[in-house]
């Protein structure tokens, strides 16, 4: 699977961002967000199925950013609303073929700034 994020940039707090990550290659079964700062290791955000309507999300989002996707264009979204400076981080996207497993495929990330 091949992932190519984009939609990063500048925002002021409480602003808006909207993340794309559009997949190729094989099937896959869940897209997950994950985001990364210098100073903190690797975290999740939230994740979707690619069939169904399942989601999940990391408490600190939770009611602030939406996950989606769109099957025709394999690609999947992540709407990121009322932004705060400690949202500022490196957002990568990622694939996993199945539950149960780890996400094996990763794009290169896409930088989102908060700014207060």
């Amino acid at each position: 699977v091949q992932l190519q994020a984009s939609g990063g940039g500048l925002v002021q707090a409480g602003g808006f961002l909207r993340l794309s990550c559009t997949a190729s290659g094989r099937a896959f079964a869940y897209m997950g967000w994950f985001r990364q700062t210098p100073v903190a290791e690797r975290e999740f955000v939230a994740s979707i199925a690619w069939t169904g309507d399942w989601t999940n999300y990391a408490d600190p989002v939770k009611g602030r950013f939406t996950v989606s996707r769109d099957n025709a264009k394999n690609t999947g979204y992540l709407q990121m609303t009322s932004l705060r400076p400690e949202d500022t981080a490196v957002y990568y996207c990622a694939a996993k073929l199945e539950n149960g497993r780890g996400y094996a495929y990763w794009g290169q990330g896409t930088l989102v700034t908060v700014s207060s």
